[in-house]
C-alpha cells in the first residue's frame, strides 16, 4: 500500500506544529510511506496537495492538523466548501465567507472509517473521538480540497482528515490538554493500519447533541 501523510508548518504564532512533528514521527510497517509538510496558506496548500496527488499513485491519504484545545484524537468526518478565517493565514490572507471550490458541493464525507479508528486508538488507551467539524481555517480548507480531488480528479484514492491536539510543549501554562508527540505518531499509525483493513465502519454511534 502506497501512503501519503501530510502536516502542517507552525501557525497563529506557535514555534511548532504537531500534525507535522508526529508526521515526521510515524515509522511505517507494511506500506510506503510520503510525507509532505503543508503551508498554512489558503490556496497554496491544495496546490501543493494536487501535485503530490498527480505525482504518484497513493492508495491511501491522510492529512493532519493541530486543534488546540482538543484533548484526543479527533478524526473528522465532514469537510465544508467554506473559508472563513478568524485569524490570516502564514501568508496574511483571511478570507471570510468565501468557498473552498467555487461551484463545489456543500460539503464530502471523509473516506476513513473514522470509528473504526477512534476504536482502535481508544483499544491502545489513546483519547480519541470522531469530529463533526474541522473549522473554516486551513485545515478545513486542505480537508475539502483533498475530497474534492479524490471526488474530481482520483476516484481510486481512499482520503480523510484528522486533528490532533497541542503537544505538551505548547500546552504548558495554559491550561489546554496536550498529547505527546510519540503517542499522536502511534496513533496515526493505527489510523493507517485500521483505513487499509477495514472496508465498511463501524455501526456505532458518534453522534452529538449539539
Amino acid at each position: 500500500m502506497d501512503v501519503l501523510l501530510t502536516g502542517f508548518e507552525p501557525f497563529d504564532g506557535e514555534g511548532v506544529n504537531p500534525s507535522w512533528d508526529a508526521v515526521d514521527a510515524v515509522r511505517p510497517d507494511g506500506y510506503e510511506l510520503t510525507r509532505l509538510r503543508l503551508p498554512c496558506v489558503f490556496g497554496d496548500s491544495i496546490a501543493l496537495l494536487r501535485d503530490a496527488l498527480a505525482a504518484r499513485p497513493y492508495d491511501l491519504v491522510v492529512c493532519v492538523g493541530q486543534a488546540g484545545g482538543r484533548a484526543g484524537v479527533t478524526p473528522e468526518r465532514v469537510a465544508v466548501n467554506l473559508d472563513d478565517a478568524r485569524i490570516p493565514d502564514n501568508a496574511g490572507a483571511q478570507p471570510v465567507d468565501v468557498p473552498v471550490v467555487p461551484g463545489g458541493p456543500a460539503a464530502y464525507f471523509t473516506g476513513l472509517p473514522v470509528k473504526a479508528c477512534v476504536a482502535a486508538l481508544e483499544a491502545e488507551g489513546i483519547p480519541a473521538s470522531v469530529s463533526h467539524t474541522a473549522g473554516t481555517f486551513v485545515c478545513n480548507h486542505v480537508f475539502y480540497g483533498l475530497m474534492h480531488l479524490v471526488a474530481t480528479e482520483h476516484p481510486g484514492v481512499r482520503g480523510g482528515f484528522v486533528h490532533v491536539p497541542f503537544s505538551p510543549e505548547q500546552a504548558e501554562g495554559r491550561g489546554l490538554p496536550g498529547l505527546p508527540v510519540a503517542t499522536t505518531a502511534r496513533a496515526l499509525e493505527l489510523i493507517v493500519r485500521t483505513a487499509s483493513t477495514t472496508a465498511v465502519d463501524l455501526r456505532t454511534t458518534a453522534g452529538t447533541l449539539h
